[in-house]
C-alpha cells in the first residue's frame, strides 16, 4: 500500500524527471472566488498532465528485466500519453489501449511518444480489461493501472510534497485543497502526502456533475457508481467509480466531495487561459471550477486548486474560449 515512505521513495526516483510545477495567482481569480485561489499548474507537467508522475513512478520502480519486456496500459488519454513517455525515456516497449472516441489529440501524442495504441470500441461494447488481460499474457507485458497502484499513487503523491512544501514557503498552513477526480489516484497521493507534510491542509475531490460517482461513495461510505455512459465532457477524469485501492485513503483522509456543472467548467477554462495564460481542458479545470464558484461549499481561508491537465481538444478549446 502507498504510504509517505513510498511518496518519498518516488519523489528520489522523480529527481531531474519529473518537473515541479509552480503554484499560480492572480488577483482577478481571487476577486472571483472571494479569498486567495491558488492553482497548482500540472498543465505544464511533461505531457501536460500529472499523469507523468504516476507513469514515471510506475515505470521506473520495476525491476530492469521485468521492465525490459514492456508496459501495457489503458486509458482515454493523459495516463495513456504519462506512460508512453516514461517508457521511451527507459527505452522499453508501450502498448497503450484507448477508445477510438478519445481525442485525437491525445491518441496521436501517445503514438508520437513510441507507444503502439490499440483502439476499442467502448460505445460499442468493448471491455478494455478483457483487450488488456489477452494482450499481457500473449507479450508478457506489465500492466499500469491509471489509479489502482500503489506506485501510480505514490508518484502523484509526489504533486502533494510539492503542494506542501509551496505551501509552507507561502506562510499557508491552513487552506482546502481541491483536486480534479477520477478514480482517486491524485487525490488519494495528495492526501497522503499531506497528511504527512501539511495536516492542515484539507483535501476536497471535485467532479463534473453526472459523474460524481467519488461524492456520492463519500457520502454513502462504501464504493458506489454514478450510473452515466463512460463518455462526456470532462472525458480525463470518468470514471465508474472510485478505485479499490484509492477509496479507503479518500475516506479516511478527505472532506465531502463536490460537483461542478460543464458551464462552470467552461468559464474556468477560459478564466484560466485570460488570468493565468493556460490551456487547461476541461477534466483539469473542475478543480478551478469549485474554487472560484463554489464558495459556499468550502471552509473560510485560501485555496488551493490542481489544474490537472491540459491537452484541449483545439477545435473544442477553440470554441470554449469563443463562449460556446
Amino acid at each position: 500500500m502507498t504510504d509517505i515512505a513510498l511518496i518519498d521513495a518516488a519523489a528520489a526516483r522523480a529527481r531531474g524527471v519529473v518537473r515541479e510545477t509552480p503554484m499560480l495567482t492572480s488577483p482577478f481569480l481571487d476577486a472571483i472566488a472571494g479569498r486567495p485561489v491558488l492553482a497548482k499548474a500540472e498543465v505544464l507537467q511533461h505531457t501536460g498532465s500529472f499523469k507523468f508522475r504516476g507513469g514515471w513512478s510506475a515505470v521506473s520502480a520495476l525491476d530492469p528485466e521485468v521492465r525490459a519486456r514492456g508496459v501495457l496500459a489503458y486509458s482515454s488519454g493523459n495516463h495513456a500519453q504519462g506512460v508512453a513517455h516514461a517508457a521511451q525515456l527507459h527505452g522499453v516497449p508501450a502498448t497503450i489501449i484507448m477508445p477510438r472516441d478519445a481525442p485525437a489529440l491525445k491518441i496521436e501524442n501517445t503514438r508520437a511518444l513510441g507507444a503502439e495504441v490499440v483502439l476499442y470500441d467502448r460505445a460499442g461494447g468493448e471491455k478494455r480489461e478483457e483487450i488488456g488481460a489477452k494482450l499481457q499474457a500473449e507479450r508478457n507485458l506489465t500492466l499500469i493501472k491509471p489509479y489502482d497502484d500503489a506506485q501510480v499513487i505514490a508518484g502523484q503523491g509526489t504533486c502533494g510534497l510539492e503542494i506542501a512544501a509551496q505551501a509552507a514557503a507561502l506562510g499557508i498552513t491552513q487552506a482546502t485543497v481541491l483536486t480534479c477526480c477520477g478514480g482517486g489516484g491524485l487525490t488519494s497521493g495528495i492526501a497522503l502526502a499531506l497528511e504527512a507534510r501539511a495536516p492542515g491542509l484539507t483535501v476536497r475531490p471535485v467532479e463534473p456533475e453526472g459523474f460524481d460517482d467519488t461524492a456520492r461513495s463519500l457520502s454513502a461510505g462504501t464504493r458506489t457508481g454514478h450510473g452515466s455512459p463512460e463518455s462526456g465532457f470532462c472525458d480525463a477524469i470518468l470514471t465508474p467509480m472510485p478505485g479499490e485501492i484509492t477509496f479507503p485513503i479518500l475516506a479516511r483522509l478527505c472532506g465531502p466531495g463536490i460537483v461542478v456543472t460543464n458551464l462552470e467548467v467552461k468559464e474556468a477554462m477560459r478564466l484560466a487561459a485570460t488570468r493565468l495564460k493556460l490551456v487547461v481542458e476541461p477534466g483539469g479545470a473542475v478543480a478551478l471550477a469549485a474554487a472560484l464558484f463554489h464558495g459556499r461549499d468550502l471552509a473560510d481561508g485560501p485555496v488551493i486548486c490542481t489544474l490537472s491537465g491540459g491537452n484541449a481538444d483545439p477545435s473544442l478549446y477553440a470554441e470554449i474560449l469563443g463562449g460556446a
